[in-house]
């Protein structure tokens, strides 16, 4: 490994991150109580030298991709607070994205807060109208709110664009009477 290379480090169920082969040999051997004898390098004394470029690492700026990434995991785990507010801090960064919309959504109704998650369902489809999972989605949550006429009218939508979710969502909506 040379000094230019560097280690990725991915932590289940945590944020993946880069680090430097220095840095991660004065880590592992801080845990393992290694003394390390540290001096100051005339290299990264200047900040312009390659060296100094080569280790330090740009602070990570969450990115609506990321945010996105960070709530489908919380929804993983059903833990739909988190994945609320990973949703909105990606539909923050980015408002045009429909699958964060749609994750809303989804976390927004496992919460049972049906008004919200039919406003960001709302939006998913308003950013792509024949989004099959916001469509599906959707129609759950009318069943839920009682609403079986429109879960209905969300179906026939359905139908022509994907039998499999349509399907389910009848079994939903049959379930829902």
């Amino acid at each position: 490994m040379t000094t230019s290379s560097f280690v990725t480090i991915v932590r289940p169920g945590r944020i993946r991150f880069t680090i430097a082969p220095v840095a991660l040999a004065i880590a592992l051997a801080t845990i393992a109580g290694a003394p390390i004898g540290l001096a100051p390098s005339p290299a990264l004394a200047e900040p312009s030298t390659p060296a100094a470029s080569q280790v330090r690492q740009p602070t990570a700026t969450p990115t609506a991709e990321s945010e996105y990434d960070r709530g489908v995991r919380a929804r993983l785990t059903k833990d739909w607070t988190s994945a609320v507010e990973a949703q909105r801090a990606a539909v923050t960064m980015r408002p045009a994205f429909p699958e964060a919309w749609n994750e809303l959504g989804f976390a927004l109704r496992n919460q049972g807060r049906y008004p919200e998650s039919l406003d960001a369902y709302a939006e998913a489809l308003r950013l792509r109208p024949n989004y099959p999972e916001a469509l599906e989605y959707l129609g759950e949550a009318y069943v839920k709110l009682g609403r079986l006429d429109d879960a209905r009218k969300v179906l026939d939508r359905l139908r022509p664009i994907d039998k499999g979710r349509a399907q389910e969502l009848a079994e939903v909506i049959q379930k829902g009477k």
